[in-house]
């Protein structure tokens, strides 16, 4: 019997990181040149560790938002 693990993501292929995070590929190349996003090359493919892609979308870190005065 076979089971399917539910093993969280390494790593994002470009295709993936702009599904994960609903941004364009030009938007995630980008980040990627400006520092933002870091991308590793294995082989042939460009692949965006999760954590990267997590801090840039600022999952894990609490936002403080600004409504202005009211």
């Amino acid at each position: 019997m076979s089971e399917k693990l539910d093993t969280p993501k390494l790593a994002y292929s470009i295709t993936e990181a702009c599904a994960a995070s609903s941004l364009g590929k030009t938007t995630i190349y980008a980040h990627i040149t400006a520092g933002r996003l870091r991308a590793i090359r294995v082989g042939g493919r460009t692949l965006i560790p999760a954590d990267s892609l997590r801090a840039l979308c600022g999952i894990g870190e609490a936002k403080r938002v600004d409504r202005g005065a009211t």
